[in-house]
């Protein structure tokens, strides 16, 4: 048999054909980035990408490849006896390393000379990653996006939980970014994806929308804690439909005491999240809070936080980077709870269905 080699850019809309995607780089490398459903068989691990790394700088690379092939045949081997043995031979995988093909290489000409239809992806990861960053505006474009607002607290993240629950298609950028989306919205021990994963991971949400149905999506800045929403998505956004959703002052508090309840707990890990809000509020003011907090008065904390922070900042942003903001139809549930935004959901996706002329928002 001979080995296939597809470019990026094909193998990106064919995914879907191959049995098994087997990424051949070092764990590290796996972790930053893969593609979607991507299993990582490492030719050379961590460790061993290091050591063949300093022999070719401080011996040459002749003895490095020696090095290295011994490494990669005794892996390779083990990949094998792990993960291959029990496969009928139609299985059909897919291969890929960084860039020139070594590594993914040696390990598909020996699953290649077995019987198996091997295909290798063209440029490996780093065509991948160009590929899918150029794709991305392309899968946004043409999609009916619904974006719910509201102010810090007053539920969003809920409601579009509750939407998915009804049915409705929903695409959770936060979710993605493991982050609330805001100078306080880490969340302890969740590490955030980096963004070529976050790239990676929202690409893959947007090429599984269906193009037929509406998609609703939370109103976000340019950036979710530590990555970036590509410009595209971000554009299409900012041009869509608006929903305000409101909720009082006391809902909100009661809102994000629940959902911040990790601050609750640790209040000196609160502590030092509100003194990045230093540069923006004040020592004094930031310090008053840290006091406030310390004595156990957190609702009140939280409570200006909403109304002296993050209201102003959030309306001014809204009214000036969101067209159709100003004529949001503004959407109210009784109270903060998932009831209460579960029935909202039902409204709306009754609503949006009445409408004449509408895109499909169910399946």
């Amino acid at each position: 048999m001979s080995l296939i080699t597809l470019p990026a850019t094909e193998v990106i809309g064919r995914l879907h054909e191959f049995d098994a995607i087997i990424d051949a780089r070092s764990e590290d490398e796996y972790l930053e980035d893969h593609l979607p459903g991507a299993v990582n068989w490492p030719t050379l691990n961590n460790e061993e990408r290091r050591a063949i790394g300093t022999l070719y700088q401080q011996v040459n690379a002749f003895e490095a490849k020696k090095r290295g092939a011994a490494m990669a045949a005794r892996n390779i081997a083990g990949h094998i006896e792990r993960e291959v043995i029990d496969k009928p031979k139609d299985w059909k995988p897919l291969a890929y390393c960084w860039r020139g093909g070594k590594r993914s290489g040696s390990l598909s000409l020996i699953l290649d000379q077995i019987g198996f239809r091997v295909t290798l992806v063209e440029g490996g990861y780093k065509a991948f990653r160009a590929a899918v960053v150029q794709d991305i505006p392309r899968w946004v474009s043409g999609l009916d996006w619904r974006v719910i607002c509201g102010t810090t607290g007053s539920g969003k993240t809920r409601l579009l939980q509750a939407l998915g629950q009804q049915g409705a298609q929903v695409l959770d950028l936060e979710a993605l970014a493991n982050h609330r989306s805001s100078l306080l919205g880490a969340i302890p021990g969740l590490a955030q994806p980096t963004q070529k994963r976050f790239d990676t991971l929202l690409w893959d949400a947007l090429r599984r929308l269906d193009r037929t149905r509406a998609v609703f999506v939370e109103s976000e800045s340019k950036k979710v804690g530590n990555v970036a929403v590509p410009t595209a998505l971000i554009e299409a956004m900012r041009q869509s439909s608006c929903l305000n959703l409101v909720l009082p002052d006391a809902e909100r508090v009661a809102l994000l005491m629940e959902d911040y309840h990790f601050f609750v707990h640790d209040v000196e890990h609160f502590c030092t999240r509100l003194q990045l809000l230093t540069e923006f509020r004040g020592k004094g003011v930031v310090e008053g809070w840290i006091a406030s907090v310390r004595a156990g008065a957190i609702e009140p904390v939280v409570q200006e936080l909403l109304t002296q922070h993050y209201d102003p900042v959030y309306l001014q942003s809204m009214r000036r980077n969101f067209k159709q903001f100003e004529d949001a139809k503004t959407i109210a549930p009784t109270d903060h709870s998932m009831g209460a935004m579960a029935f909202l959901a039902k409204q709306i996706i009754g609503e949006t269905l009445a409408k004449s002329g509408s895109r499909a928002v169910l399946k």
